[in-house]
């Protein structure tokens, strides 16, 4: 078992995250909050769409699963009973400085407070925005995630992670949680 990131070259397709991405911006994005929805820019800065509100992106989600799943096979081992949030598309622009403050993903609530694993998959082309690193902290330092384009990183919910100020273009991601009970 490990408690640091888990990461899965190739799970989206160039074509597949410029679909969701296009797929996002029609549909228009919320501002981004915290659990509750309540929003604190000097936390989170990002704009939000929700997966299951996006009509044509049925596929997302059961691609999501598979590789919650097989992250957790390989790397994690925890008991995942369900997928009780929608995934969310987020993105961090430099003209409005967006981030995330460092956190973890188990918060209050009946979904949040069961998280077991966060998936991050890279939607952008890095060569796209400067800043806007996701990066988590299970060691003595931070770790930046890989960066390359459909890439996902897989780790446990409680661990600290971040995504840094995007000071040029945007950086876009998608996120899924996987559930189950209460760590012991």
């Amino acid at each position: 078992m490990t408690f640091s990131a888990f990461p899965l070259a190739g799970v989206f397709s160039t074509a597949d995250c410029e679909r969701l991405i296009a797929l996002a911006r029609r549909a228009g994005l919320s501002e981004g909050g915290l659990v509750g929805g309540v929003a604190n820019a000097a936390i989170r800065r990002a704009g939000l769409a929700w997966v299951d509100e996006l009509a044509g992106a049925d596929w997302v989600t059961e691609r999501l699963v598979r590789v919650a799943a097989e992250a957790n096979r390989e790397g994690f081992g925890f008991d995942i009973t369900d997928f009780a949030e929608s995934a969310q598309v987020a993105r961090y622009g430099a003209d409005s400085a967006g981030h995330f403050h460092w956190h973890s993903d188990i918060g209050n609530g009946p979904a949040a407070g069961r998280r077991k694993l966060t998936v991050v998959v890279q939607l952008s082309d890095p060569s796209g925005y400067a800043g806007g690193i996701l990066e988590t902290w299970g060691n003595a330092e931070p770790v930046a995630a890989p960066r390359a384009l459909g890439t996902a990183v897989v780790f446990p919910a409680f661990l600290l992670h971040r995504v840094t100020p995007v000071t040029a273009g945007e950086r876009w991601s998608l996120t899924l949680w996987a559930h189950g009970p209460a760590f012991r």
